[in-house]
Parts: C-alpha cells; structure tokens; sequence
C-alpha cells in the first residue's frame, strides 16, 4: 500500500504526483532538525477511511489530506480545530496522545500568511473571490476574522448563496453581482477556482479594479494573460500559500513553525 513501512507523516490525495507537500515538508525537517518523514500517497476514491485507518495504526502521526478528500476527512476525526470546525472541511490530522485524531484547516490561515507577507491585504479591505467550490471553504473565516469585506462571484448562484448563510455570522461576506449599477473597485481578488479561464476574460471586468488593486491565484502555476499585465501590476501565484499551509502543519505537529521564505523563493525559480 505504502512506498515506505516506516515513514510518519504523509500527504493523502487522487491524483497526487503533482504534490510539492514531500519536497516542501523534507526542507522543514532539515531545517529545523526534526525528524519528519514524510511520504505521498495516492488513495483509491472509494478507499480513504481504510487507507487512513492502516496509516494510523502502523507509524503514521499526521497526515496532510488534498483533494478530493478533504470533507471525507472532515467527517474522520474525533477532535476538530475552530478553524476546521467552521470550514467543515479537514486538510491536516495529528494524532494526539495515541488516543485520538485531531483536524485542522491550515489552507486559510496559509492564505493570509502568504498575503501578509506580499502586503497585498489589509484590515478593512475589500476582497473578490472566484469561485464558490471547496476551496473556498478553508479561506473565508481567516479572511473574515481579519477584518476584510468579502464578495463571491460564481457561475452559480445557489453555491455562492450558501457559503454566505454558512460565513455570515463571522463577518461581512455577500454575493456580488458583476451586473449590478453599482460600480466597486476591490483591493484584492483571489481566484480559487481550480484553473482561471484565459480565454474567459471577462470573468474580472476593468471597472472592478484600480491602479491598487492586488490579483492572488490560490493555484500555484505559471500564468501570463493580458488582463493581468495590463490592469493589475501586483499579482502572485499560490505558491507561498502552499508552503505556509504546510508550515501551519508543521507547527501543529511539532510546535515549531520553520521558515519560508527560502522554500518559497526556490519553489518560484523552479516552477514550469
């Protein structure tokens, strides 16, 4: 089942070749001197719950969970963080005292780490999300427990309706209406749909932006399109939201939190 008998922590996801988790989580253990062996571990769809139980049992003490697995692991643990209580979605367990597991929600507080560190937000600011999907889910509570005003534009409505009811009571969050006579500039957008469309540009029209406003892409791949380098000049792709979610693991695991900056800069200069 598993490359490795005796590896401890763990990345579980389908697909999961493209996971940077191992790379990033054996620069954290060198550079803080903890033992973390760490390995990636691609689950069958119909077959998570037995693969995280044999994990458990054996050597496993965290695991890291991405997609599509995240609610399954939601729905696995005995013990949950605020952070993922209010996600109602799981992206990192620890076993705790060899007596139960413990979820957590790094993937917002990943987000604003990595925000603050590119000084793209701001308390108060008003913030564009793409996407209504289950990303979403893990980001809005950080966000909005900053201070930040959140809109959701969504192909459909009926999901972008039920992330407000669901993150209303933590902040000012609504949907927005790209046809409205309104018009608004935002300080931020952040697309957390699982690709942008190029060749749908018109997703983001110009009158949303101004000379200060910041794009974020929660992917982590290279993009250049027009509307990026004509309108907003301060843009970033995910990458330092991977390796902040993953050091927001580490420090759950081990309570120390590495450093990132290094990581991040050499993920960048290698990314295709």
């Amino acid at each position: 089942m598993f490359k490795n008998q005796n590896f401890n922590y763990a990345v579980f996801g389908n697909p999961i070749n493209h996971s940077k988790s191992p790379e990033i989580h054996g620069f954290f253990s060198n550079q803080t001197n903890v033992f973390h062996t760490y390995e990636s571990v691609n689950v069958p769809l119909d077959e998570f719950v037995s693969f995280l139980l044999k994990f458990f049992k054996k050597h496993g003490k965290g695991a890291n969970i991405t997609a599509p697995f995240k609610q399954e692991a939601y729905l696995f643990c005995d013990k949950l963080t605020e952070r993922a209580r209010i996600a109602q979605s799981v992206n990192t367990l620890k076993k705790v005292n060899n007596k139960y597991i413990l979820g957590d929600n790094t993937d917002g507080i990943g987000l604003l780490s990595d925000l603050i560190r590119l000084n793209f937000i701001k308390k108060n600011n008003s913030i564009l999300i793409l996407g209504a999907g289950g990303a979403v889910r893990g980001i809005l509570f950080p966000l909005l427990s900053f201070g930040c005003s959140v809109f959701i534009l969504n192909r459909t409505l009926s999901n972008a309706e039920k992330l407000v009811v669901q993150f209303s009571k933590y902040g000012k969050i609504n949907i927005f209406d790209k046809n409205s006579s309104e018009k608004k500039h935002f300080d931020l957008i952040i697309n957390a749909t699982s690709k942008y469309d190029k060749n749908n540009e018109n997703n983001i029209d110009v009158s949303f932006v101004s000379s200060k406003t910041c794009f974020y892409d929660m992917n982590y791949h290279k993009y250049d399109t027009p509307f990026f380098s004509s309108y907003i000049k301060k843009r970033s792709n995910g990458i330092g939201m991977l390796v902040f979610q993953a050091a927001h693991s580490f420090f759950l695991w081990h309570n120390i939190f590495p450093e990132t900056n290094y990581i991040i800069n050499s993920l960048k200069r290698n990314m295709k």
